[in-house]
């Protein structure tokens, strides 16, 4: 054992670690959750491609018109590639339904808009001819 010199004074030292962690109260967490997104995804005028999201939303506030499709969250997505036009439409709701009566209460005489998306497919070329039949 070279370099290592005993000595008759030697102590070992011991070392105290925290029985604790440091740091601040638990009682009150921070509450920012993360934010949804919802909303328009599209603008009226763009061109969108088949599966496209147009918009998400939580209530019924958006609803489908031509080549749109309706998801189980309520999203509306295109179902072809075209254009997208957003349109606000007079309804005409069924008042017998249990539904309409919750949701349209006190509006009985009043006309009714509401916004559509639609999706107008683009015209496609005609340049090619037909030469032979198989």
């Amino acid at each position: 054992m070279r370099g290592f010199v005993k000595s008759p004074h030697c102590s070992v030292a011991t070392v105290r670690n925290a029985s604790k962690k440091t740091g601040g109260s638990s009682r009150n967490p921070p509450k920012h959750p993360r934010p949804k997104h919802r909303g328009w995804k599209v603008q009226d005028g763009h061109y969108v491609s088949a599966g496209t999201i147009l918009v998400t939303q939580r209530t019924t506030r958006f609803h489908p018109g031509l080549n749109v499709g309706f998801g189980k969250n309520g999203t509306l997505f295109a179902m072809e590639h075209g254009k997208v036009y957003v349109t606000c439409e007079k309804i005409d709701p069924n008042w017998e339904h249990t539904w309409v009566q919750r949701c349209y209460a006190g509006r009985e005489g009043q006309t009714i808009y509401k916004k559509f998306f639609n999706v107008v497919p683009v015209p496609q070329h005609q340049r090619f001819k037909l030469i032979d039949e198989v």
